[in-house]
């Protein structure tokens, strides 16, 4: 009998999702919208993500325009974009808050990229988790008599090759990141 590994599959694209959008929130020299997603804002009473009360666009390689759907809330954005210490200037004009990216530095950089390994090192756990828990399963099925052995090592061996899959995928996330870190 052949092992599932459709909910294995899901998990592992979880992980790989999840040190992406961890990535992306890493700062670079470059202005990206994606960096204020987990930022939150006092609007109303309640506590919403920035692009839920305006528009986030850039304005050029080192700026971000946000522009609130009501002007009042200008000052909160601004508030909460400050207080997130993400190490950018920020400004309220007429026509919102831009929001600048410092040019970084040596020492910025490497810090930005030993983030960004630490990040996809937590990633690489979460996969090795993943890994021991459907070899355990599988494992299990082998002495239950519900698989052979040869069966048990025919899904290892197709249990690692996802696992190296995503490994690669993370890698190459990585990679991307140092890149443009390193401007």
């Amino acid at each position: 009998m052949a092992y599932d590994f459709k909910p294995f599959e899901k998990r592992i694209a979880d992980v790989v999702a999840h040190a992406q959008k961890e990535l992306s929130g890493v700062r670079t020299g470059r202005a990206a919208p994606a960096i204020l997603d987990g930022i939150q804002v006092e609007s109303y009473g309640s506590r919403v993500a920035i692009n839920t009360i305006a528009t986030v666009s850039v304005e050029d390689a080192r700026t971000l325009r946000v522009s609130p759907w009501d002007a009042s809330l200008a000052k909160e954005i601004e508030k909460a974009v400050t207080q997130a210490n993400l190490g950018l200037s920020v400004a309220t004009d007429e026509r919102g808050v831009r929001v600048s990216f410092p040019e970084l530095t040596a020492d910025r950089r490497t810090s930005l990229i030993k983030l960004s390994k630490e990040k996809i090192e937590e990633c690489r756990t979460r996969v090795r988790k993943e890994r021991d828990e459907v070899w355990n399963d599988i494992q299990k099925q082998e002495k239950d008599g519900d698989m052979s052995e040869d069966d048990k090592f025919r899904a290892k061996d197709e249990m690692q090759k996802r696992v190296d899959a995503a490994n690669d995928q993370l890698e190459q996330l990585l990679e991307r990141k140092e890149k443009e870190i390193a401007g």
